[in-house]
């Protein structure tokens, strides 16, 4: 059974900080141990106020971070964002200032760890602070996604892929919504967060994530130790059916059932929700992405010389990318996921992969960037 708790809230935190104790306690009683490493996970995006609803509100942030140390936790607040120095979100987005007087540690991630997170995308790069972590709590902003619909606790984890890997996770899986929705639900359940709480109380409508979007007053935290169930229940709280959720239907896929959630607390409906208009869930203009796809993300190639054309990649790619043509093997650079399952089956090791000059590129600007 998967017990969502939904709530009605504000930002002042005199009233905040109990209601967001309870729902600890009610959704993972027991859930810190004394000295247990306590990863909280926020939306940091990018640089903004708190007024703009970008990102997870520090308020709550304070209030998750201040539970952990009194139940003797150690806790570390990280993110990957998609743009800008770490710092700046911090001082610019409240963090710096509601974390003053805690004994925490907040910083982006910066190591991976290869995690295998099932087929067809197998080992993915994945914070090492993610995943050896004791505890994970995740902490999702309700927010609109021009590429996914909306962005809650499912999408939230996504964030634990670092710096460029993210978009080159984009332009890996290209414009089939259904593969990335998968990508993120096998990288939610590999992290696997003890409990997901989305902030709601400024929630964002429109063509979000990010600046473009509208902030919308809802007063309402939504929480559970299941990220599909509260994802579940919040469109139903915005009147949206679920399947419209990729998400929701990438868990479906992979055994996840609906009927196996419980709804309690406050009563709560938004009939008016304004939803965005849904793009391709490739980043940058419309005119460059398949110049970008091509380029800027590693592909599997193949070295002539060693291939036997015995059938074995295009057999088992699960995009049905590669194509045998007379004496050789041909890839469909638009629809290869870059899973690289070709390359783990090849009996002859004659595939291999390989970068694009203009990743290695961005990979050296970025890395400069966040430094």
């Amino acid at each position: 059974m998967s017990q969502v708790l939904i709530k009605k809230a504000s930002y002042n935190y005199a009233e905040l900080r109990p209601i967001i104790f309870e729902m600890i306690d009610v959704l993972a009683p027991d859930l810190i141990t004394p000295q247990a490493r306590v990863l909280i996970k926020p939306n940091l995006l990018m640089a903004a106020p708190p007024e703009r609803a970008v990102l997870t509100h520090p308020l709550i942030v304070k209030a998750v971070a201040e539970y952990v140390i009194e139940k003797g936790g150690k806790p570390s607040i990280a993110d990957s964002p998609a743009a800008g120095k770490f710092a700046k979100i911090i001082e610019i987005g409240g963090y710096q200032a509601a974390l003053k007087d805690l004994d925490v540690k907040i910083g982006p991630f910066e190591t991976y760890v290869k995690t295998d997170i099932g087929e067809p995308f197998g080992k993915i790069e994945i914070a090492r602070d993610a995943i050896e972590a004791d505890v994970v709590i995740n902490l999702a902003k309700l927010k609109t996604h021009a590429q996914m619909l909306l962005t809650l606790g499912v999408k939230n984890l996504f964030g634990c892929i670092i710096g460029l890997s993210k978009p080159e996770w984009h332009f890996r899986t290209g414009v089939d919504h259904e593969m990335f929705a998968k990508l993120l639900v096998q990288i939610y359940k590999k992290v696997n967060p003890s409990i997901t709480l989305v902030d709601g109380i400024l929630a964002m409508e429109g063509q979000g994530p990010a600046k473009s979007g509208t902030p919308r007053h809802l007063g309402v935290i939504a929480g559970s130790h299941d990220a599909v169930a509260v994802d579940w229940a919040i469109c139903n709280m915005l009147d949206i059916d679920p399947e419209r959720l990729h998400t929701i239907r990438a868990a479906r896929y992979l055994g996840w059932d609906s009927l196996d959630i419980q709804v309690s607390g406050d009563s709560f409906k938004v009939t008016d929700f304004n939803l965005p208009q849904l793009g391709t869930v490739v980043f940058g203009p419309r005119l460059f992405q398949k110049w970008m796809r091509r380029h800027f993300i590693q592909k599997p190639v193949v070295e002539q010389s060693l291939c036997r054309l015995c059938g074995e990649c295009w057999e088992y790619c699960p995009a049905k990318a590669i194509t045998r043509r007379e004496k050789q093997i041909e890839f469909d650079y638009d629809i290869c996921i870059r899973c690289y399952c070709c390359i783990e089956v090849c009996p002859h090791g004659a595939l291999k992969a390989v970068k694009g000059w203009a990743g290695e590129l961005a990979d050296r600007i970025y890395s400069k960037m966040v430094h």
